[in-house]
């Protein structure tokens, strides 16, 4: 019982990874177009599926479609994205290029990356709440003693705690990759 509250949480910090991959650091990140879908063929599919995408130098994306026909598609999907940027192609290759970060920028994306962290642990958190009212019903209900409830709480804060640990790294490793660009 325990193990499915530890994959709840598990969930949460994960959800924090993604979520900190799509946040810019100045720095080209292939990751911010995981979620753009192109039209292919009448099919959306996503970006990797129908380009070559590298990383030519540390503030440039470049984007090779496997069919030319594509770099139309691609750019209206960049451009109706959120992501902030506008394409430029030479008619075989779209060119991502990241503006320098401002220190109020740096300090904008650090705030944002508090609160993303500190919502990650509010998560985590409702997990713990949940699985100790779930052994409380089951102490209520003669299933577990008083010992076992008392050791099952034990165990879901020793978890909670590894994962708000987590989730602290997370946010300082983030904070230190705007910081120092």
């Amino acid at each position: 019982m325990i193990s499915q509250f530890e994959s709840k949480m598990e969930k949460a910090v994960d959800n924090l990874r993604e979520e900190y991959a799509n946040i810019r650091a100045g720095r080209a990140n292939p990751h911010i177009l995981d979620k753009i879908k192109v039209d292919y063929y009448g099919q959306p599919s996503n970006l990797q599926a129908v380009a070559n995408i590298s990383v030519p130098e540390a503030r440039i994306i470049q984007i090779q479609p496997w069919d030319a026909s594509l770099i139309k598609d691609i750019e209206k999907a960049i451009l109706t994205s959120d992501l902030g940027l506008t394409p430029s192609n030479d008619g075989k290759i779209i060119r991502l290029v990241f503006p320098e970060l401002t220190e109020e920028r740096r300090k904008e994306l650090v705030k944002d990356v508090k609160k993303k962290a500190e919502n990650a642990k509010v998560a985590v958190r409702n997990v713990r709440r949940d699985a100790n009212d779930a052994f409380k019903k089951q102490n209520k209900a003669n299933e577990i003693s008083d010992d076992e409830l008392k050791m099952n709480e034990d165990k879901v804060q020793k978890i909670t705690d590894k994962y708000v640990g987590e989730i602290d790294k997370l946010m300082e490793n983030k904070s230190d990759e705007i910081l120092t660009v």
